[in-house]
């Protein structure tokens, strides 16, 4: 860790850290725990309000965890009122069992009853779980100074996490902070790496309120620090293995992301035939005679989201090493109603999204869209004109999109078409995003499979655009094409001579071959 990282951190190591060096050991004689040098001393000495330690499995960020309420307590005895929570109460057992032996030195006991740690000056611990926003509901009126979430990434929404935000207050005047273990991967991948990773490792990033009181200006901080295997050569001293033994756990894009701490790979992706390099594409021109139209997700109170897509007419060259397929679509342009934070909507009523949809598409010189297809529900009369109709009156039209998620006994879904053109031939996609449709690239590729029906999307995940993308994408059904068997062989046998050569005289080669 260099200065700067030290800074940003917080308070320099040599003022913090010693009180745990020179206290020596316990009266139960175990020596107290010492934080590693590097990111694990920056982390327990941060005095940035909000800080996420993550990346590579056994970076030990959960010692860092337990270690910085350890050093918490000490400083603040009873006013020293700590919860840590993961998505399950059975997750946090190891956590627990840790506990115990990093806690025994400061002399703090296990309360199983309130499930909790005592210290001898009166601060406490609470081991929670916390699975979503009802159960954040759960801790209304509560204080705490420290709250801790273990593996982040876990939680597919933000929602409940900021919930316990408003737990962190002091009436001792201690200092309140939220400390957040995880690593890239699981259903809240996606927020999680918006929020705390894209700005950097080691920045600051500040976050400005208004006093609604008295106008004044407040701030609070956040900082992502970076987790690395080699930063725990604690670790490696004690169990050298254990790198060829996280080698083992899976496919490259586990161990890849386990390993490395790499935030740009996802595994269990729901697309699982993504691919930047394929399916992505920088921003060209759409020749006039492609067909265009647009899909289309309502929101309110969560985004509502619109795509433009190109249907492309014949084999189109982009490049000298890619022909874009026939019927192959584009999507050239989206509009994303997020607000400032995750899965907000913008608010917006159906007539100000027309009207938007409508602005977008006359900078384009008045472009002739189509048809477009939209979420069922918005045609629905309730108690008044449909959301559709509303649009309709302003110039914006749709008509209802098949709305099939996951087809039955055999029948095509609307994830099946999705992914059938994403992967294409498994060579060259159906399927393409302009570089600069960003909130399609953020979400799409990170959507988790739904843990109790495998074969469709978790709907806890921001799944908006997904969702107005399988609109789209059944909307323009492909047909299988049926390749004939001996064109299949000739290809084979053309291949196999190309690649090997040789006399090929002595195999026995079908008759039809034969005309090669």
């Amino acid at each position: 860790m260099t200065a700067r990282q030290a800074d940003a951190a917080g308070d320099p190591v040599r003022n913090t850290i010693g009180e745990g060096r020179g206290a020596g050991a316990s009266r139960q004689g175990a020596q107290r725990w010492v934080p590693q040098w590097g990111p694990q001393t920056a982390f327990v000495c941060s005095k940035v309000f909000e800080v996420c330690y993550g990346g590579a499995r056994g970076g030990g960020k959960t010692d860092a965890a337990l270690g910085d309420f350890a050093r918490h307590a000490r400083l603040f005895g009873p006013g020293a009122r700590g919860l840590m929570v993961r998505r399950t109460r059975v997750a946090l057992n190891p956590t627990i069992e840790r506990a115990r032996r990093i806690f025994r030195a400061e002399g703090a006991r296990w309360v199983g009853e309130r499930n909790s740690f005592l210290w001898p000056s009166g601060a406490i611990l609470y081991c929670r779980y916390l699975d979503n926003d009802a159960d954040a509901d759960a801790y209304q009126g509560h204080e705490y100074t420290r709250v801790y979430i273990e593996e982040m990434t876990q939680f597919p929404s933000p929602s409940p996490i900021d919930k316990l935000k408003a737990t962190l207050r002091s009436p001792a005047g201690v200092p309140c902070g939220l400390r957040a273990t995880c690593n890239p991967g699981g259903a809240g991948h996606s927020w999680v790496k918006a929020r705390y990773i894209d700005s950097g490792p080691w920045v600051v990033t500040p976050e400005t309120f208004i006093n609604p009181f008295d106008g004044s200006k407040l701030q609070l901080d956040r900082i992502f620090i970076p987790a690395r295997l080699e930063d725990n050569p604690a670790l490696e001293k004690r169990d050298p293995q254990y790198v060829a033994r996280l080698q083992q756990c899976g496919s490259q894009t586990l161990v890849k992301a386990w390993l490395e701490g790499d935030w740009n790979v996802t595994e269990g992706a729901f697309f699982d035939a993504w691919s930047s390099r394929k399916n992505i594409l920088e921003p060209f021109d759409i020749p006039a005679p492609w067909k265009r139209f647009r899909s289309f997700d309502w929101g309110f109170a969560t985004p509502f989201s619109v795509g433009w897509w190109a249907v492309v007419q014949e084999d189109h060259r982009l490049r000298e090493d890619l022909v874009i397929p026939k019927g192959a679509m584009i999507r050239y342009r989206e509009w994303y109603g997020k607000g400032a934070r995750h899965n907000e909507g913008l608010r917006l009523n159906a007539e100000e999204v027309a009207i938007g949809i409508l602005e977008r598409e006359r900078r384009e010189g008045h472009e002739q869209i189509d048809y477009g297809v939209a979420d069922p529900s918005i045609f629905r009369h309730e108690s008044g004109p449909s959301i559709a109709e509303r649009m309709g009156r302003v110039g914006v039209r749709f008509g209802p999109a098949d709305n099939t998620r996951v087809g039955k006994e055999g029948a095509l879904s609307g994830w099946d078409a999705m992914r059938a053109r994403i992967a294409g031939d498994g060579v060259t996609p159906m399927l393409f995003v302009f570089s600069t449709c960003r909130d399609f690239i953020r979400t799409v590729p990170v959507m988790q499979h739904d843990p109790n029906r495998p074969e469709d999307m978790d709907t806890d995940g921001e799944d908006h655009i997904a969702d107005e993308t399988r609109y789209a994408c059944v909307s323009r059904p492909r047909t299988a094409v049926l390749i004939d068997p001996v064109a299949r062989s000739r290809q084979a046998h053309r291949l196999w001579r190309i690649q090997w050569g040789g006399d090929t005289g002595r195999y026995h080669w079908p008759n039809e071959w034969k005309t090669l």
